[in-house]
Protein backbone atom coordinates (compact mmCIF):
# COMPACT_ATOMS: atom_id res chain seq x y z
CA UNK A 1 0.00 0.00 0.00
CA UNK A 2 1.32 3.32 -1.13
CA UNK A 3 1.89 6.00 1.36
CA UNK A 4 0.15 9.30 1.04
CA UNK A 5 3.47 10.89 0.43
CA UNK A 6 4.27 8.66 -2.50
CA UNK A 7 0.81 9.17 -3.94
CA UNK A 8 1.17 12.86 -3.59
CA UNK A 9 4.50 12.73 -5.37
CA UNK A 10 3.00 10.71 -8.18
CA UNK A 11 0.08 13.15 -8.61
CA UNK A 12 2.37 16.10 -8.60
CA UNK A 13 4.58 14.61 -11.29
CA UNK A 14 1.60 13.86 -13.55
CA UNK A 15 0.30 17.42 -13.33
CA UNK A 16 3.60 19.00 -14.32
CA UNK A 17 3.90 16.84 -17.47
CA UNK A 18 0.39 17.77 -18.68
CA UNK A 19 1.07 21.47 -18.18
CA UNK A 20 4.17 21.35 -20.37
CA UNK A 21 2.16 19.71 -23.17
CA UNK A 22 -0.56 22.39 -22.90
CA UNK A 23 2.06 25.08 -23.05
CA UNK A 24 3.47 23.64 -26.31
CA UNK A 25 0.01 23.32 -28.05
CA UNK A 26 -0.44 27.02 -29.04
CA UNK A 27 3.04 27.01 -30.52
CA UNK A 28 2.16 23.97 -32.61
CA UNK A 29 -1.11 25.52 -33.77
CA UNK A 30 0.63 28.73 -34.72
CA UNK A 31 3.25 26.83 -36.69
CA UNK A 32 0.62 24.80 -38.48
CA UNK A 33 -1.40 27.95 -39.32
CA UNK A 34 1.71 29.65 -40.61
CA UNK A 35 2.53 26.68 -42.80
CA UNK A 36 -1.07 26.59 -44.14
CA UNK A 37 -1.08 30.35 -44.80
CA UNK A 38 2.25 30.10 -46.56
CA UNK A 39 0.98 27.27 -48.72
CA UNK A 40 -2.19 29.28 -49.54
CA UNK A 41 -0.28 32.45 -50.36
CA UNK A 42 2.16 30.51 -52.43
CA UNK A 43 -0.70 28.92 -54.28
CA UNK A 44 -2.26 32.33 -54.87
CA UNK A 45 1.04 33.70 -56.11
CA UNK A 46 1.49 30.77 -58.44
CA UNK A 47 -2.15 31.01 -59.59
CA UNK A 48 -1.93 34.79 -59.96
CA UNK A 49 1.26 34.49 -61.95
CA UNK A 50 -0.47 31.96 -64.17
CA UNK A 51 -3.34 34.35 -64.86
CA UNK A 52 -1.50 37.67 -64.71
CA UNK A 53 1.08 36.73 -67.31
CA UNK A 54 -1.31 35.52 -70.05
CA UNK A 55 -3.86 38.24 -69.25
CA UNK A 56 -1.41 41.10 -69.55
CA UNK A 57 0.63 39.65 -72.40
CA UNK A 58 -2.28 38.39 -74.50
CA UNK A 59 -5.25 40.47 -73.31
CA UNK A 60 -6.94 43.12 -75.50
CA UNK A 61 -5.49 46.62 -75.51
CA UNK A 62 -7.62 49.64 -74.67
CA UNK A 63 -8.88 51.61 -77.68
CA UNK A 64 -7.08 54.82 -78.51
CA UNK A 65 -8.73 58.04 -77.39
CA UNK A 66 -10.44 59.79 -80.31
CA UNK A 67 -10.36 63.56 -80.79
CA UNK A 68 -12.25 65.14 -83.69
CA UNK A 69 -10.43 67.99 -85.40
CA UNK A 70 -11.80 71.07 -87.15
CA UNK A 71 -9.42 72.08 -89.92
CA UNK A 72 -10.00 75.23 -91.94
CA UNK A 73 -12.25 74.64 -94.97
CA UNK A 74 -10.71 74.61 -98.44
CA UNK A 75 -10.26 78.12 -99.86
CA UNK A 76 -13.16 79.44 -101.91
CA UNK A 77 -13.82 82.50 -104.03
CA UNK A 78 -17.59 82.68 -103.85
CA UNK A 79 -19.62 84.03 -106.74
CA UNK A 80 -23.21 83.35 -105.66
CA UNK A 81 -26.17 83.39 -108.04
CA UNK A 82 -27.63 86.81 -108.75
CA UNK A 83 -31.42 86.72 -108.39
CA UNK A 84 -33.99 89.53 -108.30
CA UNK A 85 -34.93 90.83 -104.87
CA UNK A 86 -38.61 91.29 -105.77
CA UNK A 87 -41.17 88.53 -106.30
CA UNK A 88 -39.90 85.01 -105.62
CA UNK A 89 -37.02 83.14 -107.21
CA UNK A 90 -35.27 79.81 -106.66
CA UNK A 91 -32.68 77.58 -108.30
CA UNK A 92 -32.45 73.79 -107.88
CA UNK A 93 -30.48 70.90 -109.36
CA UNK A 94 -33.09 68.16 -108.94
CA UNK A 95 -36.81 67.85 -108.24
CA UNK A 96 -36.16 66.46 -104.77
CA UNK A 97 -33.38 68.88 -103.88
CA UNK A 98 -33.48 71.88 -101.63
CA UNK A 99 -32.83 75.10 -103.59
CA UNK A 100 -29.20 76.15 -103.66
CA UNK A 101 -30.29 79.77 -104.12
CA UNK A 102 -33.46 81.69 -103.30
CA UNK A 103 -34.51 85.32 -103.31
CA UNK A 104 -37.60 87.39 -102.63
CA UNK A 105 -40.46 86.06 -100.54
CA UNK A 106 -41.03 82.51 -99.37
CA UNK A 107 -44.82 82.76 -99.66
CA UNK A 108 -46.83 81.30 -102.52
CA UNK A 109 -47.47 83.83 -105.29
CA UNK A 110 -49.84 83.68 -108.27
CA UNK A 111 -48.10 81.50 -110.87
CA UNK A 112 -50.01 82.27 -114.10
CA UNK A 113 -49.49 79.62 -116.83
CA UNK A 114 -47.11 77.55 -114.72
CA UNK A 115 -50.39 75.92 -113.67
CA UNK A 116 -50.60 74.43 -117.17
CA UNK A 117 -47.41 72.46 -116.52
CA UNK A 118 -49.13 70.91 -113.51
CA UNK A 119 -52.01 69.93 -115.77
CA UNK A 120 -49.74 68.46 -118.43
CA UNK A 121 -47.96 66.26 -115.86
CA UNK A 122 -51.19 65.17 -114.16
CA UNK A 123 -52.86 64.33 -117.49
CA UNK A 124 -49.85 62.35 -118.68
CA UNK A 125 -49.97 60.37 -115.44
CA UNK A 126 -53.64 59.55 -116.05
CA UNK A 127 -53.40 59.22 -119.85
CA UNK A 128 -49.83 58.00 -120.53
CA UNK A 129 -48.35 58.78 -123.93
CA UNK A 130 -45.22 57.26 -125.41
CA UNK A 131 -42.64 59.63 -126.93
CA UNK A 132 -43.40 60.07 -130.61
CA UNK A 133 -46.93 58.67 -130.28
CA UNK A 134 -50.02 60.72 -131.11
CA UNK A 135 -52.39 59.12 -128.63
CA UNK A 136 -56.18 58.94 -128.91
CA UNK A 137 -58.25 61.38 -130.96
CA UNK A 138 -60.45 63.80 -129.04
CA UNK A 139 -63.46 65.37 -130.72
CA UNK A 140 -64.03 69.08 -130.05
CA UNK A 141 -67.47 69.82 -128.67
CA UNK A 142 -69.64 72.91 -128.68
CA UNK A 143 -68.46 73.53 -125.08
CA UNK A 144 -64.84 73.45 -126.25
CA UNK A 145 -65.64 75.92 -129.01
CA UNK A 146 -67.47 78.22 -126.58
CA UNK A 147 -64.43 78.17 -124.25
CA UNK A 148 -62.29 79.32 -127.17
CA UNK A 149 -64.69 82.20 -127.94
CA UNK A 150 -64.95 83.29 -124.30
CA UNK A 151 -61.19 83.35 -123.64
CA UNK A 152 -60.49 85.10 -126.96
CA UNK A 153 -63.05 87.81 -126.17
CA UNK A 154 -61.32 88.42 -122.82
CA UNK A 155 -57.89 88.81 -124.43
CA UNK A 156 -56.48 85.58 -122.97
CA UNK A 157 -54.22 83.27 -124.93
CA UNK A 158 -56.10 80.82 -127.11
CA UNK A 159 -55.65 78.39 -129.97
CA UNK A 160 -58.68 78.18 -132.24
CA UNK A 161 -60.86 75.07 -132.29
CA UNK A 162 -64.10 74.27 -134.06
CA UNK A 163 -66.87 71.81 -133.22
CA UNK A 164 -66.35 68.36 -134.68
CA UNK A 165 -62.58 68.65 -135.10
CA UNK A 166 -60.44 65.76 -133.86
CA UNK A 167 -57.30 66.61 -131.92
CA UNK A 168 -54.87 63.94 -130.80
CA UNK A 169 -53.64 63.91 -127.23
CA UNK A 170 -50.23 65.08 -128.44
CA UNK A 171 -51.78 68.01 -130.30
CA UNK A 172 -53.78 69.00 -127.24
CA UNK A 173 -50.60 68.99 -125.14
CA UNK A 174 -48.73 70.98 -127.78
CA UNK A 175 -51.40 73.68 -127.65
CA UNK A 176 -51.34 73.59 -123.86
CA UNK A 177 -47.57 73.63 -123.28
CA UNK A 178 -46.22 75.48 -126.31
CA UNK A 179 -49.17 77.75 -127.00
CA UNK A 180 -50.31 78.22 -123.36
CA UNK A 181 -53.86 77.91 -124.69
CA UNK A 182 -56.40 78.59 -121.97
CA UNK A 183 -59.29 77.00 -123.84
CA UNK A 184 -57.23 73.85 -124.33
CA UNK A 185 -56.52 73.76 -120.59
CA UNK A 186 -60.24 73.45 -119.89
CA UNK A 187 -60.81 71.05 -122.80
CA UNK A 188 -58.07 68.68 -121.61
CA UNK A 189 -59.37 68.74 -118.02
CA UNK A 190 -62.88 67.81 -119.19
CA UNK A 191 -61.59 65.09 -121.53
CA UNK A 192 -59.20 63.46 -119.06
CA UNK A 193 -61.20 63.78 -115.81
CA UNK A 194 -64.80 64.57 -116.76
CA UNK A 195 -64.80 68.10 -115.36
CA UNK A 196 -62.48 70.89 -114.32
CA UNK A 197 -63.41 70.34 -110.67
CA UNK A 198 -62.53 66.65 -110.89
CA UNK A 199 -59.19 67.61 -112.45
CA UNK A 200 -58.44 70.10 -109.65
CA UNK A 201 -58.94 67.41 -107.04
CA UNK A 202 -56.48 65.12 -108.82
CA UNK A 203 -54.01 67.92 -109.46
CA UNK A 204 -53.82 69.09 -105.85
CA UNK A 205 -53.39 65.51 -104.67
CA UNK A 206 -50.54 65.10 -107.19
CA UNK A 207 -48.85 68.28 -105.95
CA UNK A 208 -48.96 67.04 -102.37
CA UNK A 209 -47.71 63.57 -103.34
CA UNK A 210 -44.71 65.12 -105.11
CA UNK A 211 -43.74 67.29 -102.16
CA UNK A 212 -44.91 70.55 -103.74
CA UNK A 213 -46.87 71.43 -100.63
CA UNK A 214 -46.52 75.19 -101.09
CA UNK A 215 -48.38 75.10 -104.40
CA UNK A 216 -52.08 74.79 -105.18
CA UNK A 217 -54.18 75.09 -108.32
CA UNK A 218 -57.62 76.72 -108.31
CA UNK A 219 -58.20 76.45 -112.06
CA UNK A 220 -56.70 74.69 -115.06
CA UNK A 221 -55.36 77.84 -116.71
CA UNK A 222 -53.56 79.79 -113.97
CA UNK A 223 -55.63 82.90 -114.62
CA UNK A 224 -57.11 82.58 -111.13
CA UNK A 225 -54.74 84.29 -108.70
CA UNK A 226 -55.46 81.52 -106.17
CA UNK A 227 -53.45 79.20 -108.42
CA UNK A 228 -50.20 79.98 -106.62
CA UNK A 229 -46.84 78.47 -105.79
CA UNK A 230 -43.60 79.17 -103.99
CA UNK A 231 -40.41 79.88 -105.88
CA UNK A 232 -38.84 76.64 -104.59
CA UNK A 233 -41.84 74.52 -105.63
CA UNK A 234 -42.02 76.08 -109.08
CA UNK A 235 -38.31 75.49 -109.66
CA UNK A 236 -38.88 71.83 -108.79
CA UNK A 237 -41.90 71.82 -111.12
CA UNK A 238 -39.59 73.01 -113.90
CA UNK A 239 -37.36 69.98 -113.23
CA UNK A 240 -40.30 67.57 -113.31
CA UNK A 241 -41.62 69.01 -116.57
CA UNK A 242 -38.27 69.13 -118.33
CA UNK A 243 -37.50 65.55 -117.26
CA UNK A 244 -40.74 64.14 -118.68
CA UNK A 245 -39.94 62.60 -122.08
CA UNK A 246 -43.16 63.75 -123.76
CA UNK A 247 -43.04 67.33 -122.43
CA UNK A 248 -39.34 67.69 -123.23
CA UNK A 249 -40.05 66.36 -126.73
CA UNK A 250 -42.82 68.91 -127.20
CA UNK A 251 -40.61 71.75 -125.96
CA UNK A 252 -37.91 70.81 -128.46
CA UNK A 253 -40.22 70.99 -131.48
CA UNK A 254 -40.63 74.08 -133.69
CA UNK A 255 -43.34 76.64 -133.10
CA UNK A 256 -45.65 75.33 -135.81
CA UNK A 257 -45.68 71.86 -134.32
CA UNK A 258 -49.28 70.78 -134.84
CA UNK A 259 -49.41 68.27 -137.70
CA UNK A 260 -52.09 69.21 -140.28
CA UNK A 261 -53.26 71.92 -137.90
CA UNK A 262 -52.90 75.69 -137.58
CA UNK A 263 -49.54 76.77 -136.19
CA UNK A 264 -48.97 77.37 -132.50
CA UNK A 265 -46.74 80.18 -131.35
CA UNK A 266 -44.10 78.90 -128.93
CA UNK A 267 -44.62 81.02 -125.85
CA UNK A 268 -41.98 79.27 -123.76
CA UNK A 269 -38.70 80.09 -125.53
CA UNK A 270 -36.70 82.99 -124.10
CA UNK A 271 -33.00 83.92 -124.40
CA UNK A 272 -31.91 80.54 -125.79
CA UNK A 273 -28.61 82.13 -126.90
CA UNK A 274 -27.70 82.42 -123.20
CA UNK A 275 -28.18 78.69 -122.61
CA UNK A 276 -31.74 79.05 -121.29
CA UNK A 277 -34.57 76.67 -122.17
CA UNK A 278 -37.94 78.18 -121.34
CA UNK A 279 -40.58 75.80 -120.01
CA UNK A 280 -43.36 78.24 -119.11
CA UNK A 281 -43.50 82.00 -119.72
CA UNK A 282 -46.61 84.01 -119.00
CA UNK A 283 -48.07 87.21 -117.59
CA UNK A 284 -51.20 88.13 -115.67
CA UNK A 285 -52.04 91.31 -113.78
CA UNK A 286 -52.03 89.37 -110.49
CA UNK A 287 -48.88 87.33 -111.14
CA UNK A 288 -46.73 89.67 -113.21
CA UNK A 289 -44.24 87.92 -115.49
CA UNK A 290 -43.57 84.31 -114.47
CA UNK A 291 -40.82 82.24 -116.03
CA UNK A 292 -39.89 78.61 -115.42
CA UNK A 293 -36.76 77.37 -117.13
CA UNK A 294 -33.70 75.17 -117.22
CA UNK A 295 -30.23 76.46 -118.05
CA UNK A 296 -26.79 75.07 -118.80
CA UNK A 297 -23.43 76.74 -118.40
CA UNK A 298 -20.11 75.38 -119.65
CA UNK A 299 -17.36 75.07 -117.04
CA UNK A 300 -14.13 74.07 -118.72
CA UNK A 301 -15.83 71.69 -121.09
CA UNK A 302 -18.13 70.18 -118.46
CA UNK A 303 -21.81 71.20 -118.50
CA UNK A 304 -23.56 72.34 -115.35
CA UNK A 305 -27.35 72.34 -115.54
CA UNK A 306 -29.92 73.73 -113.17
CA UNK A 307 -33.59 74.69 -113.12
CA UNK A 308 -35.17 77.88 -111.91
CA UNK A 309 -38.32 79.87 -111.37
CA UNK A 310 -38.67 83.63 -111.39
CA UNK A 311 -42.14 84.80 -110.33
CA UNK A 312 -43.59 88.29 -110.05
CA UNK A 313 -41.40 90.24 -112.48
CA UNK A 314 -42.94 93.63 -113.35
CA UNK A 315 -42.25 93.37 -117.11
CA UNK A 316 -40.27 91.54 -119.75
CA UNK A 317 -37.47 94.11 -119.85
CA UNK A 318 -36.83 93.42 -116.18
CA UNK A 319 -36.97 89.67 -116.80
CA UNK A 320 -34.39 90.02 -119.57
CA UNK A 321 -32.05 92.05 -117.37
CA UNK A 322 -32.43 89.65 -114.43
CA UNK A 323 -31.84 86.54 -116.53
CA UNK A 324 -28.78 88.11 -118.13
CA UNK A 325 -27.35 88.94 -114.69
CA UNK A 326 -28.13 85.40 -113.50
CA UNK A 327 -26.33 83.73 -116.40
CA UNK A 328 -23.36 86.08 -116.02
CA UNK A 329 -23.09 85.07 -112.37
CA UNK A 330 -23.33 81.41 -113.44
CA UNK A 331 -20.36 81.83 -115.77
CA UNK A 332 -18.34 83.31 -112.90
CA UNK A 333 -19.56 80.98 -110.16
CA UNK A 334 -19.73 77.50 -111.69
CA UNK A 335 -16.38 75.72 -111.44
CA UNK A 336 -14.60 72.81 -109.80
CA UNK A 337 -14.79 73.50 -106.09
CA UNK A 338 -12.40 71.83 -103.62
CA UNK A 339 -14.47 69.83 -101.14
CA UNK A 340 -12.04 67.55 -99.27
CA UNK A 341 -8.30 68.16 -99.55
CA UNK A 342 -5.92 65.20 -99.56
CA UNK A 343 -4.04 64.79 -96.28
CA UNK A 344 -6.39 67.00 -94.25
CA UNK A 345 -6.75 65.58 -90.73
CA UNK A 346 -10.26 65.32 -89.28
CA UNK A 347 -9.48 63.14 -86.23
CA UNK A 348 -6.57 62.12 -83.98
CA UNK A 349 -6.03 58.87 -82.10
CA UNK A 350 -3.97 58.89 -78.87
CA UNK A 351 -3.11 55.62 -77.12
CA UNK A 352 -2.41 54.97 -73.45
CA UNK A 353 1.12 53.88 -74.43
CA UNK A 354 1.94 57.30 -75.96
CA UNK A 355 1.49 56.54 -79.64
CA UNK A 356 -0.69 58.76 -81.82
CA UNK A 357 -1.87 59.00 -85.42
CA UNK A 358 -4.21 61.20 -87.40
CA UNK A 359 -7.13 60.21 -89.62
CA UNK A 360 -6.54 62.07 -92.89
CA UNK A 361 -8.37 62.35 -96.21
CA UNK A 362 -7.08 59.66 -98.55
CA UNK A 363 -8.30 61.08 -101.87
CA UNK A 364 -8.95 64.71 -102.70
CA UNK A 365 -12.50 65.46 -103.78
CA UNK A 366 -13.74 68.31 -105.94
CA UNK A 367 -17.18 69.00 -107.31
CA UNK A 368 -18.50 70.96 -110.23
CA UNK A 369 -20.70 73.39 -108.37
CA UNK A 370 -21.93 76.92 -108.20
CA UNK A 371 -19.52 78.32 -105.64
CA UNK A 372 -21.76 80.44 -103.50
CA UNK A 373 -19.82 80.28 -100.25
CA UNK A 374 -17.54 78.23 -98.05
CA UNK A 375 -17.81 74.46 -98.07
CA UNK A 376 -19.80 73.24 -95.07
CA UNK A 377 -18.02 71.23 -92.40
CA UNK A 378 -17.98 67.52 -93.21
CA UNK A 379 -19.71 64.78 -91.29
CA UNK A 380 -16.97 62.53 -89.88
CA UNK A 381 -17.50 58.89 -88.98
CA UNK A 382 -14.63 56.87 -87.46
CA UNK A 383 -13.93 53.37 -86.24
CA UNK A 384 -12.38 52.49 -82.84
CA UNK A 385 -8.65 51.84 -83.14
CA UNK A 386 -6.19 49.88 -81.00
CA UNK A 387 -3.37 48.93 -83.37
CA UNK A 388 -3.43 49.67 -87.10
CA UNK A 389 -0.94 50.13 -89.89
CA UNK A 390 -0.39 53.44 -91.63
CA UNK A 391 -2.80 53.81 -94.56
CA UNK A 392 -5.52 51.72 -92.94
CA UNK A 393 -9.04 53.03 -93.49
CA UNK A 394 -10.55 54.13 -90.19
CA UNK A 395 -13.66 56.00 -91.37
CA UNK A 396 -14.80 58.58 -93.89
CA UNK A 397 -15.64 62.26 -94.20
CA UNK A 398 -18.65 63.40 -96.23
CA UNK A 399 -19.93 66.82 -97.26
CA UNK A 400 -23.50 67.58 -98.38
CA UNK A 401 -23.48 70.24 -101.07
CA UNK A 402 -26.47 71.31 -103.17
CA UNK A 403 -28.39 68.25 -102.01
CA UNK A 404 -25.64 65.83 -103.02
CA UNK A 405 -23.04 64.05 -100.91
CA UNK A 406 -19.29 63.95 -101.57
CA UNK A 407 -17.17 61.64 -99.44
CA UNK A 408 -13.64 60.29 -99.11
CA UNK A 409 -12.07 57.59 -96.89
CA UNK A 410 -10.07 58.59 -93.83
CA UNK A 411 -6.79 56.71 -93.33
CA UNK A 412 -4.12 56.68 -90.62
CA UNK A 413 -1.11 58.84 -91.41
CA UNK A 414 1.15 56.61 -89.29
CA UNK A 415 1.08 53.19 -87.70
CA UNK A 416 -0.14 52.49 -84.16
CA UNK A 417 1.73 49.41 -82.91
CA UNK A 418 1.59 47.09 -79.93
CA UNK A 419 3.17 48.71 -76.83
CA UNK A 420 5.36 45.65 -76.13
CA UNK A 421 5.80 43.25 -73.21
CA UNK A 422 7.22 45.76 -70.77
CA UNK A 423 4.29 48.16 -71.00
CA UNK A 424 1.79 45.31 -70.79
CA UNK A 425 3.37 43.87 -67.64
CA UNK A 426 3.56 47.27 -65.95
CA UNK A 427 0.03 48.35 -66.91
CA UNK A 428 -2.26 45.42 -66.09
CA UNK A 429 -5.31 47.46 -65.06
CA UNK A 430 -6.39 48.83 -68.48
CA UNK A 431 -5.77 45.45 -70.09
CA UNK A 432 -7.73 43.56 -67.43
CA UNK A 433 -10.50 46.15 -67.70
CA UNK A 434 -10.74 45.50 -71.46
CA UNK A 435 -10.60 41.75 -70.86
CA UNK A 436 -13.44 41.89 -68.35
CA UNK A 437 -15.43 44.18 -70.64
CA UNK A 438 -14.99 41.86 -73.61
CA UNK A 439 -16.14 38.90 -71.49
CA UNK A 440 -19.22 40.76 -70.25
CA UNK A 441 -20.20 41.58 -73.83
CA UNK A 442 -20.03 37.95 -74.92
Amino acid sequence: MRSPISMGLMTTGCTNSGGRELERYPEQMTARFGRSLGIALGALVILGAGIYGPATLLGPLPAAELTLLSPAPPPASPAPPVLPAHGASALVRGAGDEPFATAGVDDALPMASAAKLVEALVVLRSKPLEPGAEGPAVAMTAEDYQSYIDYANNGARTVAVFPGENWTERELLQALVLGSSNNHADTIARWAFGSVDAYLEKANAWLAANGLTGTRVADATGLDEDSAGTGADLARLAVLASAHPVISEILSQPASALADRRGVQNTTAYLPEQGITGISRSYTDAAGVCFLFTATVDAGGEPFSFAGAIVGEPDYDTLTADLTALMKSATAGVRQQPILAEGTAYARYDTAWDQSARAVVKTAKTRLAWVGGAVPAPTVKTDPVTTRRAGSTVGHASVDLDGRSVSSPLVLDRSIGDPGLGWRLLHPIPILRELIGSRSND
